[in-house]
């Protein structure tokens, strides 16, 4: 079994920064694509930043220079640094990791629980 736990979140006001981390346990053998998606209140889940295959990553186009992504995937970390932060940026934050538990199994998709982000003065 996968767990994927993040921490970091909080309050913090316009213009500031915060880091999250999300560190993925179990039963992994690889992981094809790990990254980070949000939830506002009344809006979908959007893509914030997502390392794919290959190591590149992509961001969403509203948090492009504001924030950065980074791993150590020998751990089966990834982070995501939120700088600038906006009161549009207010959202619960998701762990996503697409990744295989044995060699020859098919790629699973997973979740972490959400670390919520408040930006506000």
């Amino acid at each position: 079994q996968v767990q994927l736990v993040e921490s970091g979140g909080g309050l913090v006001q316009p213009g500031g920064s915060l880091r999250l981390s999300c560190a993925a346990s179990g039963s992994i053998f690889s992981i094809n694509n790990m990254g980070w998606y949000r939830q506002a209140p009344g809006k979908q889940r959007e893509l914030v930043a997502v390392f794919i295959s290959g190591g590149s990553t992509n961001y969403a186009d509203s948090v492009k220079g504001r924030f950065t992504i980074s791993r150590d995937y020998a751990k089966y970390t990834v982070f995501l640094e939120l700088n600038n932060l906006k009161p549009e940026d207010t959202a619960v934050y998701y762990c996503n990791a697409a990744l295989q538990t044995t060699r020859w199994g098919r790629l699973g998709d997973y979740w972490g629980q959400g670390t919520q982000v408040i930006v506000s003065s």
